[in-house]
């Protein structure tokens, strides 16, 4: 199991809205391999964070946030990273709650955000054969345009939310605009970052997609979210365009690798 750094404290965030029994299987997993946590129920109507509550009270590297509205993901997690910079936590993970995610690949992600503070640490997902191919062929479009506006610079895929932050810009960023609060959050926060000049770090991980019997859900809604993000792109396409300098700039970086 990972511990926090003397250097550069970490914690875990789980952002939740209605995640059914998934969402205290992922924090037993996610607790097996990296501590602490912030749960942050994201006005859930389905009981789910229940457990993780009674969990909480004998667990004290668990903390639970609860918010009465929904907020959207990026909401969500904004209100953790705001908790977590209140609590002198310098960078964080964000871990979906769906059981998506690897929770056996924390330590790697956190140690090459120790080997590299500077750095956004990025999930590139390997998918399994049970992924929705609409969904893998989907996010071919968002990666292509994410490329286009950091100018091929790094960002191997940007909707993954499996991700460490650090916490300080990624809120400034977070205050600074209007957007990013639903499921374009890890679309629009990774390019900003790299805007900002914070450079990415790109670790393979395999992602899996339980099955409705399991407890298996998603909120992710293919017209309405595709709109949006395609809205996002647009917008961060214009701006990148006056950032041309910077972004040619950037790619004479030498990548960064881990290990």
């Amino acid at each position: 199991m990972t511990e926090i750094s003397a250097t550069t404290r970490h914690c875990v965030l789980i952002p939740s809205y209605n995640s059914g029994p998934l969402l205290a299987r992922t924090v037993l997993s996610v607790l097996a391999h990296a501590r602490p946590v912030i749960v942050i129920d994201d006005g859930s109507s389905d009981g789910s964070i229940l457990p993780v509550q009674e969990m909480a009270c004998s667990e004290p590297d668990l903390e639970v946030l609860v918010t009465p509205e929904n907020s959207g993901k990026g909401g969500a997690v904004m209100k953790g990273l705001e908790l977590a910079r209140s609590k002198g936590f310098t960078h964080a993970v964000v871990f979906d709650s769906d059981g998506q995610h690897e929770a056996g690949d924390l330590p790697r992600f956190l140690e090459a955000s120790r080997r590299h503070p500077e750095a956004m640490i990025l999930g590139v997902p390997v998918f399994g054969p049970e992924a929705p191919m609409l969904r893998i062929k989907g996010r071919l479009v968002g990666n292509w345009w994410t490329n286009l506006e950091t100018l091929w610079g790094g960002v191997n895929d940007s909707l993954f939310g499996f991700r460490i932050y650090p916490i300080l810009p990624s809120l400034e960023i977070m205050r600074a605009i209007r957007g990013g609060r639903r499921f374009d959050f890890d679309t629009q926060l990774a390019v900003r970052l790299y805007w900002r000049g914070v450079p990415p770090l790109n670790l393979a991980t395999r992602v899996c997609y339980p099955a409705k019997t399991s407890g298996g859900v998603s909120h992710f809604r293919y017209l309405r979210d595709n709109l949006l993000l395609v809205g996002v792109h647009t917008g961060l396409t214009l701006r990148a365009i006056l950032l041309l300098p910077r972004l040619i700039r950037f790619r004479s970086r030498p990548p960064l690798i881990y290990p």
